[in-house]
């Protein structure tokens, strides 16, 4: 399939709470619809999770499934946002990170950025891997046994991630190719684990 929809039939999981960086959710969610993806917002409690512009309160989205309620077999991929409350809620529920380690043994793509690679940390999932994340958590990716880089964009087998906001259109290009099943892109690093 070619052009802007290369995604339809995809069923994406978005894996979110409340404190997400806004426009790290809505601008890869808006890109995953436009490529024709079906898009669930999952997260740890029913309702509505609140947004972040930085340290400034945003607005409310509605929570399709929380995460006792889905499976990863149920999707095609993995979105985590970042934003630094958002990551930080995820990585402490042991519901949250068996969802994401099940898409990393079915060998699924995840995509994630900013801070969300904590949520992989704390999964178990980042030893030998080769990542970006927002520079503040460097330490924390290294320490879980990750290589990491300051790129714009990183892939690594069937996970990509980006430093943060300012990378959001790599990010975003690099994002729907590893869903699409397509190569990486020149500027980002491709390896197998």
């Amino acid at each position: 399939m070619t052009g802007r929809k290369k995604l339809i039939g995809q069923r994406i999981a978005v894996l979110a709470a409340d404190g997400f960086e806004k426009v790290e959710l809505t601008a890869p969610v808006a890109a995953l619809r436009a490529a024709g993806a079906e898009v669930d917002i999952i997260s740890l409690k029913s309702g509505k999770i609140r947004g972040m512009n930085l340290h400034q309160p945003a607005d409310l989205i509605p929570v399709d499934w929380t995460v006792d309620e889905v499976s990863a077999r149920d999707y095609d991929g993995l979105l985590i946002p970042g934003g630094f409350m958002n990551p930080d809620a995820l990585r402490q529920s042991s519901e949250a990170r068996d969802f994401v380690r099940a898409f990393d043994l079915l060998d699924k793509p995840i995509a994630t950025l900013c801070h969300g690679p904590w949520v992989l940390a704390s999964a178990g999932l980042l030893s030998g891997r080769t990542l970006t994340s927002w520079p503040g958590v460097r330490d924390d990716m290294v320490h879980a046994g990750a290589t990491w880089l300051d790129q714009e964009v990183v892939r690594d087998g069937n996970l990509v991630t980006s430093r943060g906001p300012q990378d959001m259109v790599p990010f975003v290009r690099e994002m729907v190719q590893l869903y699409a099943g397509g190569p990486a892109s020149n500027g980002a690093l491709r390896r197998r684990h």
